[in-house]
């Protein structure tokens, strides 16, 4: 099957592997030069080494707001690393917390950051440091190990703490399937942990039974759903595995869905986002020889020599969905069971106060962007750190970049209010809604991809589009932005009502009539809207939406149902800003 948003380019592809081939084959599965240059004093790893620390869970970066001031000193760049801290399923202990918290101010730049994959992120921790700070971070029980690189990433799952007995038991599913997909290689606890090397005999080499010495093509990213709730934006994944409740209250199974995934680069017509489509459905036992079938075809099947085409996605689209059923069937030795159908009402952001259902309180809290700081206005880190270490409470991570606090006791639910009051940390009813529904990547200054801006501004962008919605009766409306300092799509743009998509510093294409529940691609409205008038822009679509919207139809659906072209005409938005088709 043909993807609908795939335009036919006829680019021919290289005919090599690409350069991140050569160095993943001869890294000796991941080790390359890393341990030796993290012994050098100098800043900076080689370019191969660069690579393979992200196969480690690391980015070098540079603080691009002092490029030119440095360069013009004739002084290098300010680097510094990204360090991504694998969170399956968003869970991390109270000690585990507090020790991210203490790591940041001692080696971090003083935040902690919440990624729309329920993972950590720290920032601007320097080479020299890496080591210390990889093994403090072991300690915790969680690993950087897998958080980038062409491998399974963190895998995602619905962080509500609820207990019932389907909850339970898709934890279990996802414990094994982070087991079963880990990379096998020694190397990370050679290099960051211990120094020592596996001991393996001539009869028995270290084995990369899944990955082979080469991995993936590209990376691989894996989401659990539960039933109704697509809090995950399970559709955006290589591959998605949607709960099915069984009539005991147990989990039944699974309704797989393979080949999504929102990447894309300009200018690029064969790189576009695709939406995971419905593959099969499968009972417990046989999720985790499903993932590993699907990602063993992508590891066969996967474009190696152009990373811009190398997602899964591109095999389901341009070979079909048949193809991949068979592939599949084979590796797993019999037939898969037809997906059953899907529905989907409005997910929660799991925000607020909430019963567990076992007596017990959890509480989500706003995180603006995912990043925990101490502001003027609100001493967030301060505040957690202290709810965290008077309460015991353990913490989830939320996909939409924000935390709960989890197992409170009701009689300490005054408690909490009264810490986050005390720390200028708003409750969530006191949020606009198009604050609170927000997402932002980090992009400027520090991520090597971004073309504009995104986390830094979009605050006051908020505030602005906050005063154009009260101005049209509809404050209270839900409506979902998402910024992008560049096309990768980390915030899952192009599923929002409102994607904005850097193009250049300053400029974003404006992107309408995504759904809520996360099933449909929006559409481009306008490219490159400089930033300062993406307010009256968006004001003009939302006029309209305010007088002709039907009874309980949010912005997105609006949008989709009158259709860019035609919500293009009507809000006066005419000549060159014509329709431009996604990957154009």
């Amino acid at each position: 099957m043909s993807d609908p948003h795939a335009p036919a380019t006829g680019v021919p592809a290289p005919s090599e592997p690409s350069a991140s081939e050569r160095v993943k084959a001869t890294s000796a599965h991941l080790r390359g030069s890393i341990a030796a240059e993290l012994a050098t004093p100098t800043p900076v790893f080689g370019d191969a080494s660069v690579q393979l620390i992200k196969f480690h869970g690391i980015y070098q970066q540079d603080d691009r707001d002092q490029r030119r001031a440095l360069r013009a000193a004739g002084g290098e760049k300010a680097y510094q690393m990204m360090i991504r801290v694998r969170v399956p399923g968003g869970r991390v202990s109270p000690a585990a917390y507090l020790a991210h918290d203490r790591i940041v101010r001692r080696w971090g730049n003083g935040t902690l950051r919440i990624t729309t994959r329920q993972a950590f992120q720290l920032h601007g921790v320097v080479k020299g440091d890496l080591r210390r700070t990889v093994r403090s971070i072991n300690r915790t029980l969680l690993t950087t190990l897998a958080g980038c690189g062409d491998v399974e990433r963190n895998i995602t799952c619905c962080p509500a703490p609820r207990a019932d007995r389907l909850r339970t038991e898709v934890a279990a599913v996802l414990a094994d399937l982070v087991a079963a997909l880990t990379p096998a290689t020694s190397a990370y606890h050679e290099i960051w942990i211990d120094g020592q090397r596996a001991r393996v005999t001539p009869a028995a080499p270290e084995l990369e039974e899944l990955y082979g010495d080469t991995y993936l093509p590209r990376k691989f990213k894996t989401a659990i759903a539960l039933p109704g709730d697509n809090c995950v934006d399970v559709y955006a994944h290589d591959l998605g595995l949607v709960a099915r409740r069984g009539d005991d209250g147990g989990l039944a199974g699974f309704t797989v869905l393979v080949g999504g995934g929102l990447g894309r680069t300009h200018h690029k017509l064969q790189t576009y986002p695709h939406l995971g489509q419905p593959l099969a459905e499968v009972p417990p036992a046989q999720a985790v020889a499903l993932a590993r079938a699907v990602v063993g075809v992508q590891r066969d099947h996967g474009d190696r020599r152009d990373r811009r085409h190398a997602r899964l996605k591109y095999l389901v689209a341009e070979r079909g969905l048949g193809w991949l059923r068979a592939e599949v069937e084979a590796r797993l030795g019999h037939r898969l069971a037809e997906p059953g159908p899907l529905r989907w009402p409005a997910p929660s952001d799991h925000l607020g106060w909430h019963a567990q259902g076992d007596g017990l309180l959890y509480c989500g809290i706003h995180v603006e962007n995912g990043r925990i700081r101490d502001r003027p206005e609100a001493a967030l880190m301060t505040g957690l750190r202290r709810l965290v270490a008077e309460l015991g409470t353990p913490v989830r991570l939320t996909p939409q970049q924000n935390l709960i606090l989890t197992h409170i006791p009701p009689r300490q639910r005054v408690q909490v209010d009264a810490i986050l009051a005390a720390h200028g940390v708003l409750p969530v009813r006191a949020l606009p809604p198009t604050v609170r529904h927000a997402m932002a990547c980090p992009a400027l200054p520090t991520c090597g991809l971004a073309v504009a801006e995104a986390e830094r501004v979009l605050p006051s962008l908020l505030r602005r589009l906050v005063e154009v919605a009260d101005g049209l009766g509809l404050g209270r409306e839900a409506i979902g932005v998402r910024m992008t300092g560049c096309p990768n799509g980390c915030t899952r743009p192009y599923l929002g009502d409102v994607g904005l998509v850097g193009t250049t510093l300053g400029k974003y294409d404006l992107h309408l009539g995504g759904d809520a529940a996360g099933t449909r691609l929006n559409s481009v409205y306008l490219p490159s809207v400089p930033l300062a008038e993406i307010p009256d822009r968006l004001q003009r679509p939302l006029r309209l939406f305010a007088r002709e919207r039907l009874p309980g139809e949010r912005f997105g659906d609006f949008c989709h149902r009158i259709g860019v072209t035609q919500l293009r005409h009507r809000c006066g938005e005419v000549g060159p800003e014509a329709v431009v088709p996604i990957g154009a």
